[in-house]
């Protein structure tokens, strides 16, 4: 197909530097004043939440100082440290800093929610963040340039998957209600459209590319998944589940094993070598309720799938059939909310999720606030919770840029940045 330009717009992005303020504060350091608030009263206002903040503290797991991480590396090289105690020791480090994260920088360039996000692979302070309108940003949020801005079609042009190009950071794959899963850069050209659908009743929902296999797959909204090499050729298009399948994901580290997520309530695992038809799968792993995204861990060894309702999963290699651990969440499902996906940390063993408190969870709470929440991959066990008081709203997606140190959430109109209070002093 011939390069087709679409229109660039001239909209300003909103974006807003966070100075340290009072309300800005680590939950902790606004633990005092809120045990105060809690033993007048809370009164009948919500006004910045700030009355139920000691509730919202009550999940909060508070760390044991950690041991020099320099005398860890040092036992280790000396023989009497075994690897995974390093990298516990070096999980336990990093946990401990995120007491210090805020909002570096807020932008607000949307007219409709955020839909998808991507970091770039090699640029770690730009993000790509795909609109319900067919909008995206590409914002280097270290500099002080306007951001990159490419107008969509509106209504009915939601960007559903978002990928930068691995052969080529200067171009990306998005998949779209619109009707395509298609290459484009960031001046508004389409450089190719791998699928297209001709007719309003079926779009695309999903999308991943593989460098190393040099392979691009796209689901629908019917349950078809179709595997192309990135020249564009189909290689097969089969209809995989019985409704829509929001969720592709191809393992890192073994690139012909694919795991697709549906709506029929199922994640199914694929050897791209050998799909025959729809009952070719090697797992199928059934869950309670609809889902969200089934992402394969950084090392390929686990799964996270993130269901609409109230269950975080766990799958390991040693066994994809049966998971390694539930982990209860609340994130249920609602038509004018972007789903909630579940993601691994990109160093460390370590899911991040955003939370949408739900009164008839069980360890719900009265004003229970909606927090971003960080689970030990291991041990389910709840980590840390951010949350701002001014910007408190539920982020469905949440992303670590690959370095591990900076946090992208995507919440309703808002892309916000998470970084460490000293990073911003450095700013």
């Amino acid at each position: 197909m011939a390069p087709k330009k679409r229109p660039e717009t001239q909209k300003t992005s909103e974006i807003v530097l966070r100075p340290r303020n009072k309300r800005s504060r680590s939950p902790r350091e606004l633990e005092p004043e809120a045990k105060k608030l809690c033993a007048k009263g809370s009164g009948p206002s919500r006004r910045g939440d700030s009355d139920c903040l000691w509730a919202g503290l009550a999940g909060l797991q508070i760390l044991p100082p950690c041991r020099s991480i320099v005398r860890t590396l040092h036992q280790h090289k000396l023989g009497r440290a075994s690897w995974p105690s390093v990298q516990q020791g070096l999980q336990q480090s990093f946990l401990h800093t995120l007491d210090s994260y805020r909002i570096l920088q807020k932008a607000a360039p949307f007219d409709r929610r955020a839909t998808s996000l991507a970091w770039h692979p090699t640029h770690p302070s730009t993000v790509a963040v795909g609109s319900k309108g067919g909008d995206i940003m590409l914002w280097n949020f270290g500099i002080k340039d306007k951001p990159t801005f490419i107008k969509g079609i509106g209504a009915g042009g939601s960007i559903t998957g978002l990928k930068f190009n691995p052969l080529n950071t200067n171009q990306f794959y998005a998949s779209s209600m619109e009707g395509t899963t298609r290459l484009q850069d960031f001046k508004g050209n389409i450089l190719r459209v791998f699928a297209s659908s001709d007719t309003i009743n079926i779009w695309f929902c999903s999308l991943d590319v593989s460098a190393s296999s040099r392979m691009v797959v796209t689901g629908d909204n019917v349950g078809n998944v179709i595997l192309l090499n990135m020249d564009g050729k189909e290689l097969w298009n089969l209809r995989m589940h019985k409704k829509k399948v929001t969720h592709v994901a191809l393992n890192p580290c073994c690139d012909w094993f694919l795991a697709t997520a549906s709506v029929d309530q199922t994640v199914k695992i694929w050897d791209l070598r050998q799909v025959r038809g729809k009952a070719s799968f090697l797992y199928s792993l059934p869950h309670r309720h609809p889902v969200n995204a089934a992402c394969f861990s950084p090392d390929g060894a686990r799964l996270l799938t993130t269901d609409q309702k109230s269950e975080i999963r766990v799958y390991s290699a040693s066994q994809w059939d049966c998971p390694l651990g539930l982990i209860p969440h609340p994130h249920r499902h609602f038509q004018h909310l972007t789903p909630i996906k579940a993601a691994w940390h990109p160093r460390y063993n370590l899911i991040v999720v955003g939370r949408y408190p739900d009164p008839n969870f069980k360890s719900c709470t009265p004003y229970e606030l909606r927090t971003i929440d960080v689970f030990d991959g291991n041990s389910g066990k709840m980590m840390c919770q951010l949350y701002d008081p001014e910007s408190s709203g539920i982020s469905s997606l949440n992303e670590f840029n690959p370095m591990g140190d900076t946090l992208a959430s995507a919440m309703g109109y808002h892309i916000l940045i998470w970084s460490q209070e000293e990073a911003r002093t450095r700013k």
